[in-house]
């Protein structure tokens, strides 16, 4: 494993993350496993502790244009962390490979829905999303995020424009707090289960950091459509590789 590739792996994904509003671990664990040859397991759960400063990072850029919804994140936080950590666990026991194969496709569809429909006609923001809603979006992705150790961003941010509607910039922004609160419970468990490799770890947190931070200021700077087609386009790329990757690689 070259330390190098490593972090600029990190730099990649940082950036990625924070302009997207995702925690970056379904781009991380193939591509370590890929380029830098890193063990299934390590490259699964390693991604998921270097979330937590990331998207803090980039959620430090949101909080300060008021972009993040508190309402959204704490319901979808406190109702996510008990399923992350029952998907954890049931990690050990389940085969993730037909689930992963599952969530791209899934994330495919979300992505080419961007072209579809577009947030016009999202509620407005003074309404509230109904906390029904909240907590299913939650449940679904936390046990998901746990079961294949990843923050679970890919799936919240368009979950939270679909099926919260959301607008696109505090959904993405709102998100990336949601993966940072929820990397937390899945890091614990993967650590538990000895599943991390602390040194990996560091190195895309050095990188991540900064280049997560600008990829945030990116996306306040672009307007919500061009966003929405850039997003649409990275989850497409995103899915299509992951799906990719779990049949042919």
């Amino acid at each position: 494993m070259s330390p190098v590739l490593v972090l600029v792996i990190g730099a990649v994904v940082g950036f990625l993350s924070g302009l997207l509003g995702k925690g970056g671990s379904a781009i991380t664990t193939p591509a370590l496993q890929i380029f830098g040859s890193v063990s299934p397991f390590a490259a699964l759960a390693s991604p998921l502790p270097a979330t937590l400063p990331t998207t803090l990072s980039a959620s430090f850029a949101y909080y300060r244009e008021h972009l993040i919804d508190k309402r959204v994140v704490a319901g979808t936080i406190l109702t996510g962390i008990p399923a992350t950590f029952a998907g954890s666990f049931y990690s050990e026991w389940l085969g993730g490979k037909v689930l992963m194969i599952l969530t791209a496709v899934f994330v495919v569809i979300l992505g080419l829905s961007f072209f579809i429909f577009t947030s016009q006609s999202e509620i407005s923001k003074t309404k509230k999303v109904p906390g029904w809603k909240i907590a299913a979006v939650a449940v679904f992705v936390g046990f998901l995020s746990g079961l294949l150790a990843n923050s679970g961003g890919v799936l919240f941010g368009p979950l939270f424009i679909r099926f919260l509607r959301m607008s696109v910039k505090p959904a993405l922004a709102s998100s990336l707090l949601v993966a940072a609160g929820l990397a937390v419970p899945g890091t614990l468990a993967h650590w538990y289960l000895g599943h991390i490799d602390w040194y990996i770890v560091l190195l895309l947190s050095l990188s991540s950091i900064p280049f997560s931070y600008l990829g945030a200021r990116v996306a306040i700077r672009l307007k919500n459509i061009t966003l929405e087609r850039i997003f649409g386009i990275m989850l497409v790329v995103f899915g299509g590789f992951d799906l990719w990757y779990n049949l042919w690689a």
